[in-house]
């Protein structure tokens, strides 16, 4: 059993390892550690988290920590832990195709872009260098954001909007490449968790320039410096609470819908939206082969039937159903069969199709609706969408026949 007490946990930023004698079988990151571990104990563990961090938490016989000066440090160290020891229950958690990854592509003047893994690994991009896993698309961004400030550098959106960057102070002077460059470099360094190698770099190039009489870039060098020293991640502070709402590295919301024509070229769709962003390479389409009526119920438990026949999927947070009662009942039904205890909601239209109420368990709704009710609405708006244009194609389809 471990002993919270024992293990003297900080009130700072960090990352932590769940171990089993000395196998890292989990790996989490934290905005304040004390906490973060703590709340793996808590009495509502299994309602907060899945089954596999329980199980996980069973196996358990120790925990560490590591602490670093930042949130921002933390989100890139966790990703480096990770990818260096692969940790049993992190990767039975979601899928590397799911995950994000920094990658810097290797021209003249590279670009650092954010690449999910089954983008990065199936095409042939040049890419000089990646970094990751990261677990939060959201978190991801947030922490680029903060990196951009420090070290202006150029994305696949710079084309379009270079002028603008140039403004607000993310994009360098592009005429300088070996400056642009000296950005890149310490970029890759920095994900590579090599924050005081920076800084001595940056040191001597300061009086490099200095004594060069080279003043402008001196005073680049100083301000980057100072960031550096005196990280903002006030963003990422934010972003880590939102995190530990659902007590899960990301939070995945599953929209379902059902879509036919008098119960003929009937399907279902699973969409997703992740940390408040709609994931569509993690949406499904189901053509329905049980129901022969317009039976929106059957059809419902067998898209939920076969979505949970996929263990190796990540599990959501949250469920939406397109519907009423009728449909959380179905979905109730399906959960509880197969011992997944996941809360559900539905959102109820009006006689316009637009969201008239939503619906489900009451402490359900007081946990997840105030919180999370424009993604729930998102959410449940593209699998309306995405089943209605399925459905047409299928229908088009079978017209040809």
């Amino acid at each position: 059993m471990i002993n919270l007490k024992k293990l003297k946990l900080p009130n700072k930023p960090g990352v932590y390892f769940f171990k089993k004698g000395k196998e890292n079988i989990y790996i989490g990151k934290a905005t304040s550690l004390k906490d973060r571990v703590k709340s793996y104990f808590g009495k509502d563990l299994i309602e907060t988290r899945g089954p596999l961090l329980v199980d996980m938490l069973f196996h358990a016989d120790k925990v560490v920590f590591e602490e670093t000066d930042s949130v921002l440090e933390a989100l890139i160290l966790e990703a480096e832990l990770i990818k260096k020891y692969q940790p049993k229950y992190n990767t039975k958690e979601k899928s590397d195709k799911s995950f994000n990854y920094v990658c810097i592509t290797n021209e003249e003047l590279p670009k650092v872009i954010i690449k999910r893994g089954k983008d990065l690994f199936q095409t042939r991009e040049n890419f000089s260098i990646y970094f990751g896993p990261f677990t939060s698309s959201t978190q991801l961004r947030g922490a680029l954001k903060i990196v951009r400030k420090i070290f202006p550098f150029l994305d696949d959106k710079s084309k379009n909007y270079l002028e603008f960057y140039k403004q607000i102070n993310l994009v360098p002077d592009l005429n300088d490449r070996k400056m642009y460059l000296e950005n890149i470099r310490n970029i890759k360094l920095f994900f590579q968790g090599k924050k005081k190698i920076i800084l001595k770099n940056l040191e001597k190039e300061m009086k490099l320039y200095a004594k060069n009489k080279e003043f402008e870039k001196a005073g680049e060098i100083r301000r980057q410096i100072f960031a550096l020293k005196h990280i903002n991640d006030i963003a990422l502070l934010k972003h880590n609470s939102l995190n530990t709402i659902s007590k899960s590295n990301n939070f995945r919301i599953e929209a379902y819908d059902i879509a036919h024509m008098s119960g003929k070229n009937m399907v279902g769709v699973m969409t997703v939206v992740e940390d408040g962003e709609i994931n569509t390479s993690e949406y499904k389409k189901f053509k329905i082969r049980t129901q022969t009526g317009a039976n929106d119920i059957g059809a419902l438990t067998e898209v939920l039937e076969r979505r949970f026949a996929h263990t190796e999927w990540s599990y959501p947070s949250l469920i939406v159903m397109d519907g009423g009662i009728a449909q959380i009942h179905a979905a109730e039904k399906v959960l509880k069969k197969l011992s997944i205890n996941i809360p559900i909601l539905s959102v109820l239209k009006d006689e316009r199709h637009r969201p008239k109420d939503i619906l489900g368990n009451k402490e359900d709704k007081n946990n997840f609706v105030h919180r999370n009710e424009k993604e729930i609405l998102l959410a449940n708006s593209e699998a309306h969408r995405f089943a209605i244009a399925y459905h047409k194609k299928m229908r088009g389809e079978n017209f040809l026949k």
